[in-house]
């Protein structure tokens, strides 16, 4: 198995914020593919604004609106891939949902392995499920050691 650290890494693009924890928080993302099966080789998260987000959205999936997280496949097997998760609508969020900031950057961080690892959200009921897996990743990451 590849090393969490060569395997995922972060990218900050004109935002600056306190991520934690990072070797814990790799080797728990890992610990989520295995879980769902799936080999990962490379997994990059950029981190941005919500300018940059919205142009990407438009560019490569001819949507004109914000959104918290873009979720890109470049192979499968081995999974590598790029997520983009815009700092600004996660802090937005944060206060539309009330729990913290770090609570809604892990969901939306879980939320993108769960979509590179076949998970949609597209009806109400995978909406539900992809909810479900969030929840029950968000505990497991606070008891992981």
């Amino acid at each position: 198995m590849i090393a969490a650290k060569q395997a995922i890494r972060f990218f900050f693009n004109d935002v600056a914020f306190d991520l934690r924890d990072r070797k814990k928080l790799k080797r728990f993302m890992l610990s989520i593919f295995k879980s769902e099966k799936k080999k990962v080789e490379n997994l990059t998260y950029i981190f941005s604004t919500n300018r940059i987000i919205t142009a990407l959205n438009k560019k490569f999936l001819n949507h004109n609106y914000q959104t918290d997280i873009l979720t890109f496949s470049i192979t499968n097997n081995p999974l590598q891939a790029e997520i983009y998760i815009s700092i600004e609508k996660i802090r937005e969020n944060s206060i539309l949902y009330n729990c913290t900031f770090k609570e809604e950057l892990l969901r939306v961080m879980f939320h993108g392995i769960l979509h590179l690892c076949g998970y949609d959200d597209n009806s109400s009921k995978q909406k539900k499920e992809m909810r479900k897996k969030e929840d029950y990743y968000l505990k497991l990451y606070e008891r992981f050691t």
